[in-house]
């Protein structure tokens, strides 16, 4: 069988999503022979279905403590990845910096948000309450009668794609090799560790291999049992709507019930998105694209005129505590960086440090500690006793 031997200190990495490139784009700046494989092309799975929300703050709910943590790491991180990346690719990424809005178009709906606004608050979150006249000052296109909103200034975004597309190009000048359309179809294994992957009968030795394959990490049954992580797709049904860039609607991210709306300086104007546990299934439907353009409607009345440029549906890869799961497997030489839920473009700088700092220094970033496999494993001895 031909054998495809690389150096001692290689890296192998399945799925080149924003994940995947982030890691092997570090590992390979610092010095490292990394391959990256993907079943199709680069950047076009979970991460071109993003809408690019880098939302540490807002979307924060009871119970998320310590995932606010590491998201918030990830915060401070992305100013200096924008920088190095836009650098090392000459590609703009579009980073946005206005904020977020959240919206609430009605009285109950301001209560709810007052609460949550209250328990972010006691989290130590920087956001500031508006009244709906202050909403619309910031918005003008927000419907009349807006009951209250939450600003959060530090809440961003980035263009997903751009992003996948700066990552590969960073990641190819840094001496990476990418095999795309080229789907990994099992673990090299001696000895109870693993050496490397396969790619139908062609084997690539590798000292260390990540697995960030993202919605499909659960559906892999070449993987042995003891490396296998709960993660399954949740799928989101996506517009794209065509503002005027020279007078658009919205400058910044907005969110109102069952909806966010995402600007972009070209004019795009994301719309998303649904939520629903139906496996990879690809099928855009009507009830979907009508859920979307009622709840936007709703605090925009003006996007009725806008015409619908693009429509997608994508799969959030979710754990079972819809939080990523980050380190090594049961099995020596296998690193998981997956399951990252909503969260997948916010976590790629932390998730690129924390997988390149515990390959090159066998380190653990100290707000990723808490999300390695190994939970799931103690709730169910936990569950059993």
């Amino acid at each position: 069988m031909p054998d495809k031997t690389s150096n001692k200190a290689s890296v192998a990495v399945i799925g080149a999503g924003v994940c995947g490139l982030g890691i092997a784009w570090r590992l390979a700046q610092a010095g490292r022979a990394v391959e990256v494989f993907d079943k199709g092309e680069a950047g076009r799975g979970a991460t071109w279905a993003a809408a690019g929300m880098l939302a540490s703050g807002v979307e924060t709910e009871p119970g998320e403590q310590a995932l606010l943590a590491l998201n918030l790491a990830a915060r401070r991180l992305w100013p200096d990845f924008v920088r190095d990346l836009e650098a090392a690719s000459g590609i703009d990424l579009g980073y946005r910096d206005e904020g977020t809005l959240v919206v609430a178009p009605t009285r109950d709906d301001a209560e709810q948000l007052r609460f949550t606004y209250e328990f972010q608050r006691g989290l130590g979150l920087d956001l500031a309450w508006l009244n709906g006249a202050g909403a619309r000052a910031r918005e003008p296109h927000l419907r009349a009668g807006i009951a209250g909103a939450v600003y959060s200034a530090a809440d961003h975004q980035v263009d997903n794609r751009q992003l996948a597309l700066a990552l590969k190009t960073a990641f190819l000048r840094a001496g990476g090799i990418l095999h795309e359309h080229c789907e990994v179809t099992g673990l090299d294994m001696e000895a109870g560790a693993v050496r490397g992957l396969w790619v139908g009968e062609e084997r690539h030795r590798a000292e260390t291999v990540v697995l960030a394959a993202g919605p499909w990490t659960g559906a892999l049954d070449w993987l042995p049992a003891a490396a296998r992580a709960p993660v399954r797709p949740v799928k989101g049904q996506v517009l794209t709507l065509g503002m005027d860039p020279l007078a658009p609607l919205l400058t910044h991210v907005l969110w109102a019930p069952k909806i966010y709306l995402v600007p972009r300086r070209d004019g795009r104007l994301l719309v998303g998105a649904t939520v629903e546990e139906k496996g990879f299934d690809e099928t855009l439907t009507a009830g979907g694209v009508y859920e979307l353009l009622d709840a936007a409607w709703r605090p925009l009345p003006a996007i009725e005129e806008l015409p619908i440029l693009e429509t997608c549906v994508g799969f959030r890869p979710t754990s079972r505590d819809d939080a990523p799961i980050l380190g090594a497997s049961a099995l020596p030489g296998l690193i998981l960086a997956t399951g990252h839920h909503r969260n997948g473009i916010l976590l790629a700088p932390v998730t690129a440090e924390a997988m390149a700092r515990l390959i090159l220094d066998g380190e653990t970033l100290p707000e990723a500690r808490g999300f390695g496999p190994e939970r799931f494993a103690r709730r169910k001895l936990a569950a059993a006793v």
